[in-house]
């Protein structure tokens, strides 16, 4: 057993940030935590311990009502950098709507609720409007968030929106899902010599939380390490890094839900052979609080978001495995394109405020390369829009 030199009080908060509320329930938070590492015999998945520092009941960092999106929280997201973002997927979402005939729109993670106005009001538009504008949100507080929102925007769209706790059945139309890959729990391994594997855990060693190397012990964790070995990847002694393995029970569900459309992902991240390139030795793990990036998830716990990149072409491979069709991969920027954010810059009448974000949006040292977009379908035929301009799905 191998011990890492993570060695924090999980109990620290902040004080020029922190009330009493939130040190209280970061507090709890971790009695939580290290109750389920003592029950699990003193090791504790990290996949089970990201899951519970972002979305433990009442608790957890999206769970406990504190700011989290925007100038006021921890970090901020394509819809509050821009409207042009929202209304250019609003593009790429009439053109699947009338492909399948009409249908709705499905919104996983919503945030603030910003995207969900800025499509609604640009589909308005265009006279394309979703029977139902759907959004599956964990977080009761971002829930309300959004439903003050939208009223406050577009009070007379409210009655087409409507929230859920599943995924719905007989879904047509189009799944937006913005960062949401990046917030779901991931498990770290670390290479060993010879081939061999160890998986990184939680432990509490003198009251405080500590990582710690030992013995695979999370299903399917081994042969998905030694799949990566096999490529020739991730193959040195002492590379750490991280595998979603949730990923492809979450993307058939997704598939199961999809009657005919399209599924859009983005987020940042990379294709598999970047991913695990031989200088990404400590992997992408990283914690965001007040807009600053950090890479220790043992601080103030519950309080910080915890987020690691996206494998792309794991993405791709666990569609494929879903029955849902490659329509495409590119980055952010060549998808806006696509979607004609030049278009929406020339007839804007503040064309200078909307300037500034558009490059936030699409140049390569901001958000237009380091975020991708994959598209996976059903019972859709030809090229969408947003992957018109530059198509890399032979980069997967």
């Amino acid at each position: 057993m191998d011990n890492q030199q993570h060695r924090t009080d999980p109990t620290a908060v902040v004080e020029d940030d922190g009330t009493e509320i939130r040190a209280r329930i970061s507090a709890q938070l971790v009695e939580r935590i290290r109750a389920e590492i003592h029950a699990a015999g003193g090791l504790l998945p990290f996949d089970r311990f990201m899951d519970l520092a972002l979305y433990a009941p009442g608790l957890g960092y999206y769970m406990a009502g504190a700011v989290k999106l925007g100038a006021e929280g921890d970090f901020v997201t394509a819809p509050e950098i821009s409207p042009l973002f929202g209304r250019c997927l609003a593009v790429q979402c009439a053109e699947v709507l009338q492909q399948t005939g009409g249908g709705d729109l499905l919104e996983l993670g919503a945030g603030t609720g910003a995207l969900a106005v800025q499509v609604l009001e640009t589909l308005e538009q265009l006279g394309v409007l979703p029977q139902r504008y759907r959004i599956l949100e964990l977080s009761p507080d971002l829930q309300s968030r959004q439903r003050a929102l939208i009223l406050e925007r577009i009070p007379h769209l409210a009655p087409r929106c409507d929230w859920l706790t599943k995924l719905p059945t007989g879904l047509r139309g189009l799944v937006l899902a913005n960062e949401v890959l990046d917030a779901m729990p991931i498990h770290r391994f670390r290479s060993g010599e010879h081939g061999s594997v160890g998986e990184l855990f939680v432990a509490e060693r003198g009251g405080a939380l500590t990582e710690v190397v030992a013995p695979v012990r999370s299903p399917g964790l081994a042969e998905a390490v030694a799949a990566l070995h096999a490529e020739g990847l991730a193959r040195t002694a002492g590379y750490r890094s991280e595998i979603n393995l949730r990923l492809g029970p979450w993307l058939d569900a997704l598939g199961a839900s999809l009657d005919a459309g399209l599924v859009l992902l983005i987020d940042y991240g990379y294709t598999r052979r970047t991913y695990y390139q031989p200088d990404r030795t400590m992997g992408t793990l990283m914690c965001h609080l007040r807009h600053q990036s950090r890479d220790d998830p043992y601080r103030e716990i519950g309080l910080q978001d915890i987020t690691a990149h996206v494998d792309f072409t794991a993405v791709a491979e666990a569609g494929a495995a879903a029955r849902l069709d490659l329509a495409g991969f590119t980055t952010q920027a060549h998808f806006l394109v696509g979607c004609g954010i030049d278009r929406f810059l020339a007839d804007s009448p503040d064309t200078v405020d909307l300037a500034l974000g558009a490059k936030q949006l699409l140049l390569p040292s901001a958000m237009g390369e380091r975020f991708k977009v994959l598209g996976l379908s059903r019972r859709l035929e030809g090229t969408q829009c947003g992957f018109s301009v530059r198509d890399l799905r032979d980069r997967l």
